[in-house]
């Protein structure tokens, strides 16, 4: 005795129809909250950008209305031109640039090497080491600002003249104090660390037999396999590097020397005979938040496929 199976019969377009608008109905409903919610991150940027083209009297008099949000009423570029003439902001971007520029890409090489060295050779005592790195995670930075401190005005450095260079000593008021104590990051260590252990091994076990040296299976086989680990690890260096205050207000003194986060400093310390100039402050973060906007829509692809892949492997 045979059974036939009957084929499945589709369904009434009314029946596709309703459903598609419950779906669509289901997404508004998602939307909505969201937008609010993205909204109120986006509040304090606004207020910011506005404020940065208005006159101080009337940022203070939109404070308890919504006009403090919106770029209404006399709008001007003088809190720039106020801005740039008050403190050198042009140096201050151009060190910040220099310094963080330098940390992001040294970093991504050396703390890549270290996790890929960690995750896919076998030597004695690298899961001791490994912990070793991430029980640095733990302390905090201002713990052991001050002996750094005290060591980097002790290290030779050579500085370089138009006849010749000299070799001096304490590294205060100079690019490497800035950039050379970052470049090793416990965090983006552990971050290619699991990256690279996510790899098959039998990828660069095959690419070794076929006489490719480790440098080799590093940088062609195994590296552009985690491109989104990258963009992670240059953003989450990029971020503290660009906004640091701390370090550079204790080992810099001269004024060409110092980035960004310090020049915030002059505003405060020198108000006018008016108050606090709180256009020109906002005028003064409204630039230097721009590059911070750049690198997050360069990189904000890659970012959100790293997280999201980091999601699914639980």
């Amino acid at each position: 005795m045979s059974t036939t199976i009957a084929p499945p019969q589709p369904l009434p377009a009314s029946v596709i129809e309703q459903s598609r608008s419950e779906v669509k109905r289901g997404k508004w409903w998602t939307y909505i909250p969201l937008a609010l919610l993205a909204l109120s991150f986006m509040l304090p940027l606004l207020f910011m950008l506005s404020s940065s083209l208005k006159p101080r009297d009337q940022i203070l008099s939109d404070l308890t209305s919504w006009k403090a949000f919106l770029p209404v009423g006399d709008l001007s570029l003088d809190n720039f031109t106020a801005m740039f003439n008050r403190v050198p902001a042009g140096r201050f971007m151009l060190n910040s640039i220099i310094i963080t520029t330098l940390v992001v890409v040294l970093g991504l090489l050396v703390n890549s090497m270290a996790g890929f060295a960690l995750a896919r050779l076998r030597f004695r005592g690298r899961t001791v080491l490994l912990s070793a790195i991430i029980a640095t995670l733990i302390v905090p930075f201002e713990t052991y600002a001050i002996p750094m401190v005290y060591w980097v005005n002790r290290l030779p450095r050579i500085v370089l003249y138009s006849d010749g260079f000299a070799i001096e000593q304490g590294w205060s008021n100079s690019y490497e104090v800035l950039i050379i104590p970052f470049i090793a990051s416990a965090f983006s260590i552990f971050l290619f660390t699991q990256a690279y252990k996510s790899v098959p091994r039998e990828i660069d076990e095959a690419a070794r037999l076929d006489g490719a040296s480790w440098f080799r299976v590093y940088r062609s086989v195994v590296s552009p396999l985690i491109k989104p680990t990258f963009a992670t690890a240059a953003i989450l260096t990029f971020l503290p590097q660009w906004n640091s205050y701390l370090w550079p207000l204790l080992v810099v003194q001269k004024e060409e020397m110092r980035p960004v986060q310090v020049g915030m400093r002059y505003f405060f310390a020198s108000g006018t005979a008016e108050g606090t100039p709180w256009g020109q402050i906002m005028a003064y973060t409204s630039l230097i938040t721009v590059p911070v906007i750049i690198v997050f829509v360069i990189f904000q692809k890659q970012f959100i496929s790293s997280i999201a892949s980091s999601g699914v492997k639980g």
